[in-house]
């Protein structure tokens, strides 16, 4: 066996069996790197944004993030238990904080920890609208996309070097490759990649957000107000990490019966708009 097999086969090797389970879809993912590294990277990181930047505190925006944030919270803890998930949460660390700072924007990192920027607030208009925002991002991170997203950086990675070994040392035929395989794995794998975690998020959400007692349609007119404010200024949604604004609010107009009608098996019956 040579080394460039031997090479081959310790890749494929890896990836099967650095696999994690999606709690929400029950498909394995690639986990390449644990969660037992990235939650103390992700939380050392959000330490230091809050020292970096200006947190809004005691103010009635800053309640409502808090706020809905724990409810979103309670709902997943929620449903991960009744879908045989206990304990999945054990290592989360939720905090929720808004900062002063007008771009339209709101994360949550690995681990539960969740910033809104004020800028998003004239867009969310209510707690409907910040729950809408609040369990799409909670999705991200409780389907593990962070992590994915990072083994499918060092799956790229690894094909890069696999795709060198294979064409041995002529520096012209790596040039080519290497410029091939960039373009090739952004658009055709890691973009795509990408915008399928934020049509799963934006679906897991709804779940979330029903769960938490919030009318899940409030995310569709979250995204027509979206749409609003970028005044036609997104890229085309082939080259773009995100669905196209119309995409998500069909796609999300076609998921939010099915969100409520979770929600009522956990008897919650009224949702607010």
């Amino acid at each position: 066996m040579t080394f460039k097999t031997t090479i081959s086969l310790g890749i494929v090797a890896l990836i099967a069996v650095a696999c994690a389970t999606n709690p929400f879809t029950g498909k394995k993912t690639m986990a390449l790197v644990p969660n037992s590294q990235i939650f103390p990277m992700a939380f050392q990181q959000y330490d230091q944004f809050l020292q970096e930047n200006k947190v809004v505190r005691n103010t009635a925006d800053a309640r409502m993030i808090t706020n809905v944030g724990q409810k979103i919270a309670a709902a997943s803890e929620r449903y991960l238990n009744a879908n045989g998930y206990a304990g999945y949460l054990n290592n989360y660390q939720w905090e929720y904080n808004l900062v002063e700072d007008p771009a339209v924007n709101a994360w949550c990192m690995p681990g539960g920890k969740i910033v809104f920027y004020t800028g998003i607030l004239p867009i969310t208009q209510g707690e409907a609208g910040v729950a809408a925002v609040m369990g799409h991002e909670v999705a991200h991170a409780l389907a593990n996309h962070g992590q994915q997203r990072m083994s499918a950086a060092q799956y790229q990675a690894i094909g890069a070097v696999a795709g060198n070994l294979a064409l041995g040392s002529d520096p012209k035929k790596q040039q080519i490759f290497n410029k091939a395989y960039g373009l090739g794995s952004t658009v055709g794998v890691m973009l795509p990649f990408s915008r399928n975690h934020e049509s799963e998020a934006d679906r897991i959400g709804l779940t979330l957000m029903a769960i938490a007692g919030y009318e899940p349609m409030a995310a569709a007119r979250l995204w027509e107000r979206m749409k609003a404010n970028a005044g036609g200024n997104a890229p085309p949604e082939f080259l773009s990490t995100h669905p196209s604004s119309t995409t998500r609010i069909n796609n999300i107009t076609s998921w939010a019966a099915e969100a409520k009608a979770e929600a009522r098996k956990f008897g919650v019956t009224s949702f607010k708009n």
